[in-house]
């Protein structure tokens, strides 16, 4: 494999950054997490945008280059990879070995691409089954300290909920905010649907704005399916009629159990996840 470091593709076991690099130090970063279906990059503009917004929350607008797209191109051609895992790292840089970042901006850009199975209709899942989901004590870090919104290096939290899953059959976590609402998983965005209706938590609490979760939403619409944001409790999605989880790599993943009680997906699941793979297949 060759990944793309700062404008040169390298051998993977080559590819370095410098120990001075403030994501590294700090993880004073952001980064994405696509997917490639036949080498089109699936909701680019979506990702693109979250990138940069990410930039501009931690003070280096502009920093994501105007040619990401064309690096991320020239990685998945070199290994000859269409259908594929795609992150995209842009850092500060380095910089004097102070925490206060300068303002000036030397970006450090990073495309790693890995083969994945095709997506779309009759596609092959990435999942091995149904998530196990178990809630964890660790709590979503408030908004007040740092901006759900911001895609960073910083995955610290989400490390520590999953390793809460130590010693467990899970596979996912539920992460919940400080006054106990349901926030999200480790590395997803969770659905559930009761009475028809589709449910996720609302991005007025610590919640990453998902660009899988948006799609869901959107096709949800499309639909006819009623789609509600709010604040719930574990026991509302412990207790739904069917429960998924969302993230780029995972697309639309049912939920098997919740806290050892069984969940499952259903129908409304399976409409969603044939709408995604259908979305899918425009990229082609």
């Amino acid at each position: 494999m060759y990944y793309h470091v700062d404008d040169e593709l390298v051998p993977a076991d080559e590819a370095r950054v410098s120990v001075e690099d403030r994501g590294f130090l700090y993880g004073d970063a952001g980064f994405e997490t696509c997917r490639a279906y036949g080498g089109a990059i699936f909701e680019w503009a979506a990702h693109r945008d979250r990138l940069a917004r990410t930039c501009e929350t931690l003070g280096m607008p502009g920093a994501a280059p105007a040619d990401l797209r064309g690096r991320i191109d020239a990685t998945l051609d070199r290994n000859d990879c269409g259908d594929a895992y795609v992150r995209v790292s842009v850092t500060r840089g380095v910089q004097p070995g102070k925490l206060t970042p300068d303002p000036e901006v030397d970006p450090t850009v990073v495309v790693i691409v890995k083969p994945l199975p095709r997506g779309g209709v009759n596609s092959k899942s990435v999942w091995d089954g149904p998530a196990t989901v178990r809630t964890v004590d660790r709590r979503r870090i408030p908004e007040a300290s740092v901006p759900a919104a911001a895609k960073t290096h910083n995955y610290l939290n989400g490390i520590l909920a999953r390793l809460d899953l130590r010693g467990t059959d899970a596979d996912e976590s539920l992460v919940r905010d400080l006054d106990g609402w349901v926030a999200e998983g480790a590395t997803s965005n969770v659905f559930f649907v009761t009475d028809g209706r589709l449910l996720t938590p609302s991005l007025d609490g610590p919640i990453l704005p998902g660009v899988t979760r948006t799609v869901v939403m959107d096709l949800a619409d499309e639909l006819g399916v009623p789609v509600e944001t709010g604040q719930y409790e574990v026991s509302d999605v412990r207790e739904a009629d069917e429960a998924f989880l969302t993230n780029s790599t995972w697309e639309v993943r049912p939920v098997a159990t919740v806290d050892g009680t069984q969940v499952g997906g259903g129908p409304v699941t399976d409409r969603l996840a044939q709408a995604f793979d259908r979305r899918v297949e425009a990229c082609y």
